[in-house]
């Protein structure tokens, strides 16, 4: 509905594992949402994708349901 939209997707992951692990891992999750929605019609030079591995956490990764909320997809409109 909006062709000018763009937006940023960005991968994140809770505190387990290696650092670099996590950034590829959240690379890949930001990636995943880009082509599920480049399949869906979504013009492909309208998205960005990013990873962030632990390195932006929006809770303590202290607890089972920290750690869960850490472990998200996120969609920041760059512009419109």
């Amino acid at each position: 509905d909006n062709p000018k939209l763009t937006i940023q997707i960005s991968g994140h992951t809770d505190n387990v594992g290696k650092d670099a692990d996590n950034l590829v891992l959240s690379q890949g999750r930001a990636k995943a949402v880009t082509n599920y929605l480049v399949s869906k019609g979504i013009d492909a030079k309208r998205l960005s994708s990013k990873g962030f591995g632990a390195t932006k956490p929006v809770t303590k990764n202290d607890t089972e349901e920290g750690k869960a909320q850490n472990r998200r997809t996120e969609l920041n409109v760059l512009s419109n």
